[in-house]
C-alpha cells in the first residue's frame, strides 16, 4: 500500500473523547432552539436533533468544505502568487504520498503567524505568513504533516466536535448579551428602586450562570482535545518522516522554536496548548529519522 492509504490511528480514536462533554450541552442547546420552532412546525425533538446532526455530515463533502467550511474558518482561495508557491511544495508531497491532486483543497488564512492545519476530510489551511516565510522544502514538510493528519483520520472527530459546539456557542453568546442588557437596564432604570435593582441583578446572574453552563461543556471538550491532540501531532510527524519529509519538517519547526513563544510556562498554558512544543517535536523527529536510517542501512 502507498503512503496515500488512510487508516484509523490511535489518536483518531482518542480524539473522540472531547465529544463526550460537548454532546449533552449540544442537545440541551438544541432543545432551547427547538422549543420556539415546535410552536410553528410540529417536528419532534428527536427529528430536530437528528436533522442537525445530518447537516453536520455535509461538512465532510469536499465542495461544502470549499464553499462553507473554509469561509467559516476565515480562509480563502490562494492568490496566483500564493498558489504558485503552494503548488510547487504540494506537488512533491502528493507525489510522495501517491495521491491525486483533486482529493484535497488548499486554502489560505490571512494571519501573521507561522501555522497550518488540517480540517474536515479534505481541507488544508496555511497562513499567509507561512507561505511568505518558509522556503519551498520547509513548506513541503509542513504540508506533509498536515496531509498526514488527514491520512490518519485525525480531523474527523475535530470536525464533529466543532459542529456540535455551534448551537452551544450561539446560545452562550445570546445569554451573555441578554445578561449585559439586564445589567445595563438595572443600572439605568432601576437604580432608584431597591427591589427592581435586586430583581435586575438576579436576572443578570441567572443569565450569566446559564451561559456558563453551556460553555462549561466546551471548556471541558477543549481541554480534553488539547490533551489527546498531542499524540496526533507526533503520529503525523512520524508519517511525514516516513514519506521522506522529516528533515524539512524539522527545519520548519526549528524556525518556529527560534521565533519565541513556543514553550508554555504556566500549568494553565501547558493545559491549553494545542500542540507539543516545537523543540520536543524536533527531538522526536530526529530520533525517528535516525531509526529509519539505521533500519535501511
Amino acid at each position: 500500500m502507498g503512503w496515500g492509504g488512510r487508516r484509523v490511528e490511535s489518536s483518531a480514536v482518542a480524539a473522540l473523547l472531547p465529544i463526550v462533554p460537548v454532546l449533552p450541552v449540544c442537545i440541551l442547546a438544541l432543545a432551547v432552539f427547538w422549543a420556539p420552532v415546535h410552536l410553528v412546525w410540529p417536528v419532534s425533538f428527536t427529528m430536530f436533533v437528528l436533522g442537525y446532526l445530518a447537516c453536520g455530515a455535509l461538512l465532510f463533502l469536499r465542495p461544502v468544505q470549499s464553499l462553507v467550511l473554509a469561509p467559516l474558518l476565515g480562509a480563502r482561495r490562494p492568490t496566483s502568487q500564493e498558489r504558485a508557491r503552494l503548488e510547487t511544495a504540494w506537488r512533491s508531497v502528493l507525489q510522495a504520498a501517491r495521491l491525486p491532486r483533486r482529493r484535497y483543497v488548499l486554502t489560505v488564512l490571512p494571519a501573521d503567524e507561522l501555522n497550518a492545519y488540517a480540517c474536515g476530510g479534505h481541507l488544508v489551511v496555511v497562513t499567509t505568513y507561512a507561505i511568505e516565510t518558509l522556503p519551498r522544502d520547509e513548506l513541503a514538510g509542513v504540508l506533509a504533516h498536515e496531509l498526514s493528519h488527514h491520512l490518519g483520520l485525525h480531523t474527523v472527530a475535530l470536525t464533529v466536535a466543532h459542529w456540535l459546539s455551534v448551537p452551544v456557542l450561539i446560545l452562550a453568546r445570546i445569554g451573555f448579551f441578554l445578561q449585559n442588557v439586564a445589567s445595563a437596564a438595572t443600572s439605568s432604570y432601576a437604580s432608584h428602586s431597591t427591589a427592581l435593582t435586586a430583581l435586575g441583578r438576579l436576572v443578570s446572574t441567572v443569565l450569566r450562570a446559564a451561559s456558563w453552563v453551556f460553555l462549561s461543556g466546551l471548556v471541558a471538550a477543549n481541554t480534553l482535545a488539547n490533551l489527546v491532540g498531542h499524540e496526533s501531532e507526533f503520529q503525523a510527524d512520524n508519517r511525514a518522516v516516513s514519506m521522506g519529509f522529516g528533515r524539512e519538517l524539522s527545519s520548519a519547526l526549528r524556525r518556529v522554536a527560534s521565533s519565541g513563544g513556543d514553550r508554555p510556562t504556566s500549568w494553565r498554558e501547558r493545559l491549553g496548548a494545542t500542540h507539543p512544543s516545537a523543540r520536543t517535536r524536533v527531538a522526536k523527529i530526529e530520533a525517528t529519522r535516525r531509526m529509519v536510517t539505521d533500519a535501511t542501512s
